[in-house]
């Protein structure tokens, strides 16, 4: 029985299970659901999820967000990546709270005006700048 038929089958099949071979550890059952797997029967090996790349997709940066990290088109991860080497060699990170990014004349623009954000923030704003 698969787990996305009937969730409950597949509970009775675990606890049956725990009883005739031993005890089945539900930690390790919730570990391979976190980790990306997905047990289709007890009998049956485990299979890997499909991974989206949808964050992998290049994508264009506005003009202001351009003067940062470039023209080309780039995948949000390599954004990020090259952002924070941006903060780093210009020493942008707040000094008593590293979570705060002090903006310099480029990152105002991205950061629409805002002298200082918090590095969660920054993200949202920079997606902002993204375009496909």
């Amino acid at each position: 029985m698969n787990k996305n038929e009937n969730g409950s089958e597949f509970s009775k099949q675990i606890s049956n299970a725990s009883t005739k071979q031993g005890t089945v550890l539900p930690f390790a059952l919730a570990l391979f659901y976190t980790k990306g797997f997905v047990m289709t029967d007890i009998k049956t090996e485990i299979k890997k999820k499909p991974v989206s790349a949808a964050f992998m997709k290049p994508m264009t940066p506005s003009p202001a967000l351009a003067a940062v990290v470039g023209a080309t088109p780039l995948p949000r991860t390599e954004v990020t990546k090259k952002l924070w080497e941006y903060i780093k060699s210009n020493k942008l990170q707040d000094e008593m709270n590293k979570r705060m990014i002090n903006a310099d004349a480029n990152l105002k623009a991205v950061f629409d005006g805002k002298a200082q954000v918090s590095m969660f923030e920054m993200t949202k704003l920079v997606n902002a700048h993204l375009h496909a």
